[in-house]
C-alpha cells in the first residue's frame, strides 16, 4: 500500500475536520470546545491556526499555533526596571515581536500537539515542520512575517523526538519549569494530606489559614463573574503586571467568557472580605488532571493574609477530595509551590529566528534575555 502524507491548516475551529476530536479526547486544551472559547476570548494580539495532518485519509496529528504581535503590548511586565530589561524589550520590539508558536502560550505544558499512538512519530514531525514553513508563508503573505518560530513545551522525553536534520537550525532551550503537584493514593482527603507534612510545614499551614480567617472563599457563577468583571480584570492585572515578561494581556470579558462555554469545568473562585472581592483564582478540569489558570489578587492583602499560600491549599485540597490525580501549577512562584508539595519538571523548547544571520545568535544571547533563576526547593513531607 502507498502511503501519502499531507496536512492541512484552517483559520477557524468551524473549519476543523469532522474526526478532529478523536484525538482531542486525551487533552480538553485541544478539544473543539476549548479551541471555540479561545477563538472568541484570546488576546487581541494573538490569532491562532489549527494544523491537521494526515495518512492518506486517516488523521494522525493535530496542532494549534497561536501568531503573537508583541508590538502591540504596552508594556512586558513592570517587575524589573532595570538596563537589561530596558535593552530586551527594544530589541523585542525591532527584531521579535512578530512570534510564531506551535503550542499553546497561554498554559504551561504540552498542549499544543497530538499524534495518533500508531503513527511514526519522526515522520509526524517531518510533517508538521511543512505544515509550519506553509503557516510561516502564509503570515508573511499578509504582511506578519514572522521573527520567531517556537516550538512551546516538550518533556525531556518528547524534546528528544525532535532530533532531526529538519530541526538542525533550531535552538533547543529551556525556560522554567512545570510545577507539578501528584497527589498520593494514600490521600483519601485534605487532612491526610497534612499529616504527611512534617512538623514545620504544618505550622505554615495553621499561620496560614489564621492569617486568612476572615477571608471568605466563594464558588462563583457566570452571573457572579459578570457582575464583578470591573474588579476582577483589576486584580488580574496587579499580578500580570508583575511578571518578569509578559506576551499578552486578557480581556476583561475572557473568564466570563469560559465560564459561559465551559460550565462545569471551569472553576472560578472569589476571595472577600467585608463583602470586598480581594482575590481570585481558576481551574480547569482536564480528565485526571487539574490545571490551573490565571489568577488575581489585591497586593496588600496578599501579603497581610498570606492569600496565594491559601489559595494553593484550597486547589490542593479540592483536588483531592475530588480524587483527581495531579495539579498542573504551571511555571512561576517556584518555591512557593514547591512548599506545598509540587515537584519541578524541566521544559524545552526550539526556537529558530527567521532572519538566518540573527538565527546565528540566538543561542548566544538567549540567556540574557533568560536569566537562569534561583530558587530553593523545598520538600514539605517527612
Amino acid at each position: 500500500m502507498n502511503f501519502s502524507f499531507s496536512f492541512k491548516i484552517h483559520d477557524a475551529v468551524q473549519n476543523l475536520p469532522d474526526d478532529w476530536d478523536i484525538l482531542a479526547t486525551k487533552n480538553i486544551f485541544l478539544s473543539k470546545d476549548y479551541l471555540k472559547i479561545l477563538e472568541s476570548a484570546a488576546p487581541e494580539n494573538m490569532s491562532c491556526r489549527y494544523i491537521s495532518l494526515f495518512e492518506n485519509e486517516r488523521i494522525i496529528g493535530i496542532a494549534v499555533s497561536q501568531f503573537l504581535d508583541l508590538s502591540q503590548i504596552p508594556s512586558f511586565g513592570e517587575r524589573d526596571n532595570c538596563l537589561r530589561t530596558k535593552i530586551r524589550n527594544i530589541v523585542f520590539k525591532r527584531f521579535g515581536s512578530k512570534v510564531l508558536i506551535i503550542g499553546n502560550n497561554m498554559l504551561t505544558g504540552q498542549n499544543g500537539i497530538l499524534l495518533d499512538e500508531n503513527a511514526s512519530i519522526t515522520t509526524v514531525l517531518k510533517l508538521l515542520k511543512q505544515a509550519t514553513e506553509a503557516l510561516e508563508k502564509q503570515y508573511k503573505k499578509q504582511g506578519k512575517n514572522p521573527h520567531l518560530t517556537i516550538f512551546k513545551d516538550y518533556s525531556e522525553t518528547e524534546i528528544n523526538y525532535f532530533d532531526s536534520p529538519e530541526f538542525d537550525s533550531f535552538y533547543r532551550f529551556s525556560t522554567q519549569p512545570n510545577m507539578i503537584f501528584d497527589i498520593k493514593n494514600s490521600w483519601s482527603s485534605f487532612d491526610d494530606y497534612i499529616t504527611d507534612k512534617t512538623k514545620k510545614y504544618r505550622d505554615q499551614y495553621k499561620r496560614a489559614r489564621k492569617k486568612a480567617s476572615e477571608i471568605t472563599k466563594q464558588k462563583m457563577s457566570l452571573e457572579e463573574i459578570q457582575k464583578h468583571s470591573k474588579r476582577i480584570h483589576k486584580l488580574y492585572l496587579n499580578v500580570a503586571k508583575k511578571a518578569a515578561f509578559n506576551t499578552f494581556y486578557l480581556d476583561e470579558n475572557h473568564f466570563e467568557i469560559f465560564k459561559k462555554n465551559l460550565k462545569d469545568r471551569f472553576l472560578f473562585y472569589g476571595y472577600f472580605e467585608d463583602d470586598k472581592l480581594i482575590g481570585f483564582n481558576t481551574l480547569i478540569k482536564n480528565g485526571s488532571d487539574i490545571d490551573t489558570y490565571f489568577l488575581g489578587y489585591d497586593e496588600n492583602c496578599q501579603k497581610e493574609k498570606m492569600l496565594y499560600l491559601n489559595m494553593l491549599y484550597d486547589m490542593i485540597g479540592y483536588s483531592i477530595n475530588k480524587k483527581y490525580s495531579r495539579i498542573i501549577f504551571a511555571r512561576t512562584a517556584l518555591e512557593i509551590k514547591s512548599s506545598v508539595g509540587a515537584k519541578a519538571e524541566n521544559m524545552y523548547g526550539l526556537m529558530k529566528h527567521n532572519n538566518p544571520f540573527l538565527n546565528l545568535f540566538v543561542s548566544k544571547t538567549f540567556h540574557y534575555f533568560e536569566p537562569k533563576l534561583e530558587w530553593k526547593e523545598r520538600n514539605p513531607f517527612k
